[in-house]
């Protein structure tokens, strides 16, 4: 009879260890992370130096620090010689790269998060609206012109999605109903925006005259969403001079959504 409460049982997949492989895989996350915390606190340091401090074997320690440099968390130099050493190869000193701290956190959001509260001390909600649109300019002006130049918000929605994933939004953008989603399945600054939905604001603001029609920001990863998500509807796009020119999907338009005489 089967226990009612009791959790289902982990189910391995094929390629993940079991038993004794488990134990020891486990182990050896834990002695890398040992290794990348010494080579953060203390380097550059040597192998011998960081095999005595965490008491384990230089071999041991060499094999972990291999596998931190191949995944790029680690790097060496070689140490200065002194009188006292012979003609042999230099001793290396290894030490983590920006990769390998970022292992351990950083307090960047703190940082920005503390940076606008004060400008909205400062300068008021203007002050934080404004430079919230500033970084979304910085951010895709360089990509503008690849976008304008599309025929219509199809086509525009697919280049933004382009630009979006070349400055680390992992974005995409698929045909849905009557119009594109623009999903961003990464949002660098999701922490902050959590409290200063103005980011969130000036992104889509931006997005809206880039494509030259209206977009809806159906979610949003600061407020807890899997993703960023942006309605594009499937219209005419209205140019600088107030002329709708014509998208392939949806027909011809005048300006006033009239018929085209």
């Amino acid at each position: 009879m089967k226990n009612v409460g009791t959790a289902a049982p982990h189910a391995h997949t094929p390629d993940e260890p079991t038993g004794p492989a488990a134990v020891t895989l486990h182990a050896d996350g834990r002695t890398r992370h040992g290794v990348a915390r010494l080579l953060l606190e203390r380097g550059p340091v040597t192998a011998v130096e960081v095999a005595e401090a965490l008491g384990i074997s230089p071999t041991a320690v060499r094999r972990h620090i291999d596998a931190l440099v191949a995944d790029g968390e680690a790097t060496s130099r070689n140490a200065p010689r002194s009188g006292q050493r012979g003609r042999g190869r230099p001793a290396k000193l290894f030490l983590l790269t920006e990769s390998g701290r970022a292992r351990f956190g950083h307090a960047y959001d703190d940082l920005a998060v503390a940076a606008l509260r004060f400008l909205a001390e400062q300068g008021g909600e203007e002050a934080v609206r404004a430079f919230a649109e500033r970084r979304v300019l910085a951010l895709v002006d360089r990509h503008r012109a690849s976008i304008v130049s599309q025929p219509g918000p199809v086509d525009g929605a697919k280049a933004l999605a382009s630009a979006l994933t070349r400055e680390g939004y992992a974005a995409s953008a698929r045909h849905v109903g009557a119009g594109e989603q623009l999903c961003q399945h990464h949002c660098p600054v999701a922490h902050v925006a959590a409290e200063f939905p103005q980011l969130c604001e000036a992104e889509t603001a931006i997005f809206a005259d880039l494509l030259g029609t209206h977009v809806q920001r159906l979610a949003t990863i600061a407020r807890g969403d899997a993703a960023c998500t942006t309605h594009i509807p499937n219209t005419a796009r209205i140019t600088a001079g107030g002329a709708a020119e014509h998208d392939g999907a949806t027909g011809h338009q005048t300006p006033d959504g009239g018929e085209p005489a």
